[in-house]
């Protein structure tokens, strides 16, 4: 099935207000094009690199999101245009991410990464550490950053009930926070979560923002 054919029947399948995020990581310019002159325009990178190389060959109006683990030191090379980064796992990027925003005179829209899979390896905040963050104020002293929302990324498991039950816990603790923190504006709105094999559980938790690429593009190239 051509890309155009599989994002006019995965949109088909999206409720009002969610966004489809197209992971086009490892796929080629000529197939981003294909789903750009089909009429999509977000578009997300896993790594620094091709990222860039890709925003500099492809066209301007495309939204790029970044959402592998970003090094503080990469910062630099995406504050320019990036439009969300939706990797934020520690202070210490969210206030290099601030800088950068500074230096270009761009505020930047970030997510907060929690952590919610079982794997120890992956990154994020935990949800006591990002509750802290709230309560603290610390959302709301970076002149360059805006705290948009959050981004989570599920176990990689067969266990359908334990994604289920992960997608469950980041989308209370994004609507709790939400109410909480943000009863007043609308700055805090986007939850990230789902993937190709798992985004109808995501959307049942809130999803605002799914991320896919197999289901879009088909198998990577490498």
């Amino acid at each position: 099935m051509a890309i155009a054919d599989n994002l006019r029947k995965i949109r088909s399948l999206l409720p009002d207000g969610v966004r489809l995020a197209a992971v086009s990581k490892f796929h080629s310019e000529s197939a981003i094009m294909e789903a750009y002159e089909a009429g999509h325009r977000l578009f997300a990178e896993n790594r620094v690199q091709e990222l860039v190389s890709k925003y500099q060959h492809l066209p301007k109006d495309i939204e790029w999101h970044m959402i592998g683990h970003l090094q503080t030191n990469k910062v630099r090379l995406l504050a320019p245009f990036v439009s969300v980064i939706e990797s934020v796992d520690s202070l210490r990027l969210l206030s290099e991410i601030d800088r950068e925003g500074g230096r270009h005179g761009r505020c930047i829209d970030v997510l907060l990464q929690i952590h919610i899979a079982k794997e120890k390896h992956k990154f994020g905040f935990s949800f006591d550490e990002a509750e802290a963050f709230f309560a603290d104020g610390l959302f709301a002293s970076f002149d360059h950053v805006r705290v948009a929302g959050l981004m989570g990324v599920a176990s990689l498991t067969e266990e359908r009930d334990l994604i289920r039950t992960e997608f469950v816990s980041i989308g209370r603790f994004f609507r709790r926070i939400r109410e909480k923190y943000f009863a007043d504006g609308g700055t805090f709105r986007e939850l990230s979560i789902g993937m190709s094999g798992d985004y109808e559980m995501a959307l049942e938790a809130g999803s605002t923002i799914i991320r896919l690429g197999s289901a879009i593009f088909g198998d990577r190239r490498r």
